[in-house]
């Protein structure tokens, strides 16, 4: 797999992941007339490499294939010569590889070994789901609405209506731009987004509130939420309860008589592992994500599946380029069929729109030494670990399966992650390379940086530095462990530092597909 790095002691000047690559990876930053050993011999550097971009090994034809991790990244732009920098001045993107659904490789999954630590400390819920943190959602239908719904949402912190009720980890307002001059599809997709955010495990009290003259109607919006038995619902709209002032009361009022219930009905016991649904994702990326906080990430979503648990990986443009690996990996045909028809989506969607999926490494990205989307693709993958890939879900589409999933999303972070929550995701787990400033609510994010000088920059926004992968040859498997029990810590109450720091209530954004009418 792409992402079984090779150990190399962490004075060595360059790593090479694949004996095959065209390319090596820069352990700190390269000058200009270093001689460097590699093995395949001493190599003198031409150019400037900043730590984590690629350095050619061997001189590359022009419109030859360049190679990292053992598969293309794209193609030499012009000639190469060795000791080079290989980056977006010299490499660009190109087609690649295309798997059939049939190309299973049915070889049998070793999971990694059980650890010791097995439980948590959750809520199990009287539908069979289970939570890790207990809110009131103010929840609005359109974006008519969504001041009402966070004035309603800082006015019960203001007024301390949850001072005397523990369990209660707070009110928060999910409010988007959407829910009028929409066709129906696109009305469908956010329904069902909002739908999954009202059921989840982790609202015990939901406050619908709408304008009233919306597509999105309140009436329409209630008949896709099923919450479980003994949840408490309200429901108003502006234009019939007389207004903003006479709205923002009568959804206090709600939350009131919510709060006794809300606040008895979560208690914690212990539970077991299998009843995590981690949702993995990334952002900020940078060349060392694929090789330290990505496998790391892996490992960790490896141990959760292997007791029963269920992970599900994201951002369906961001897998471009390494489907292979998900396809080799996926348990059926039909499930492999699945997650190409999404491939094949996502590239007439682009073309329509005069893109291509080439476009998403970002500027931050393609500074921290990634330069194609193929490149990007086979170290965001890694976050899946290993383990047998069992399906393949619509986005917002409830994670109902054990094991290793993967939800179609766009790479835009914020809105793949309220995909996962929709879902279900009681957990999420964020790696960056350049730093993303993201939480989540109501399912809390952990945040792994890629490498030790983000990890000391922005101290107070990661939780687990994973750069000692890199800079000090930390084996993946210790630190993907040191990952597990972060999330199961997480998982039991502790909070993360995004949530401390008061993230969670911005990065509510369903997906908006189709024309405003």
């Amino acid at each position: 797999m792409a992402w079984k790095v090779m150990t190399m002691a962490s004075d060595d000047a360059v790593l090479v992941l694949n004996g095959t690559d065209d390319v090596a990876v820069a352990r700190r930053k390269l000058l200009p007339g270093e001689v460097i050993t590699t093995a395949h011999g001493p190599l003198t550097v031409l150019d400037v490499i900043p730590l984590g971009h690629k350095i050619a090994l061997h001189d590359v034809a022009e419109t030859a294939p360049v190679t990292k991790y053992g598969y293309q990244i794209g193609v030499a732009l012009q000639p190469i010569t060795a000791g080079q920098h290989v980056h977006v001045h010299n490499l660009v993107f190109s087609a690649h590889h295309k798997p059939k659904v049939s190309d299973l490789d049915h070889a049998a999954w070793t999971p990694p070994a059980v650890p010791e630590r097995t439980t948590f400390m959750g809520v199990r819920r009287n539908d069979g789901t289970t939570a890790t943190r207990n809110y009131i959602a103010v929840l609005s239908t359109v974006n008519c609405s969504a001041n009402v719904c966070e004035i309603v949402a800082n006015e019960a912190t203001r007024r301390g209506l949850l001072d005397d009720y523990p369990n209660v980890d707070g009110v928060i307002p999910l409010v988007h731009g959407l829910g009028c001059g929409m066709a129906t599809s696109a009305l469908d997709l956010l329904q069902r987004t909002l739908a999954g955010f009202a059921t989840h495990p982790n609202v015990s009290g939901v406050i619908v509130i709408g304008l009233g003259c919306e597509v999105n109607q309140v009436d329409l919006m209630i008949k896709q939420i099923h919450t479980r038995r003994g949840v408490a619902q309200e429901r108003m709209t502006i234009q019939q309860t007389g207004g903003t002032r006479a709205t923002v009361e009568a959804a206090l009022d709600g939350i009131k008589k919510m709060l006794p219930s809300v606040n008895d009905s979560f208690v914690r016991t212990q539970r077991p592992v299998s009843e995590l649904v981690l949702g993995l994702n990334c952002g900020g990326s940078d060349g060392l994500s694929g090789l330290t906080a990505n496998p790391a990430l892996g490992y960790a979503s490896d141990l959760i599946v292997a007791q029963g648990g269920r992970s599900v990986l994201a951002e369906t443009p961001e897998i471009y380029g390494a489907e292979s690996l998900l396809v080799h990996r996926s348990t059926s045909e039909e499930t492999s069929r699945r997650l190409m028809d999404k491939i094949a989506w996502w590239e007439d969607y682009t073309s329509k729109l005069g893109a291509t999926m080439d476009a998403n490494p970002s500027p931050g990205n393609k500074a921290g030494g990634i330069t194609t989307i193929l490149e990007k693709s086979l170290g965001a993958v890694a976050k899946s670990g290993h383990a047998p890939l069992q399906a393949v879900y619509d986005y917002a589409a409830n994670i109902d399966r054990p094991g290793l999933g993967f939800m179609d999303t766009p790479g835009y972070d914020p809105v793949s992650v309220t995909g996962l929550l929709a879902g279900g995701a009681n957990l999420i787990c964020f790696t960056t390379g350049r730093g993303s400033a993201l939480g989540t609510a109501p399912a809390p994010t952990l945040k792994l940086a890629t490498n030790n000088a983000l990890a000391a920059r922005m101290a107070e926004d990661m939780d687990i530095n994973c750069g000692p992968i890199f800079s000090d040859g930390v084996p993946v498997a210790e630190k993907g462990l040191e990952i597990y029990n972060a999330l199961l810590d997480l998982a039991s109450g502790t909070p993360s530092n995004s949530e401390s720091l008061g993230y969670g209530r911005n990065e509510f954004q369903p997906w908006h597909i189709g024309v405003v009418m």
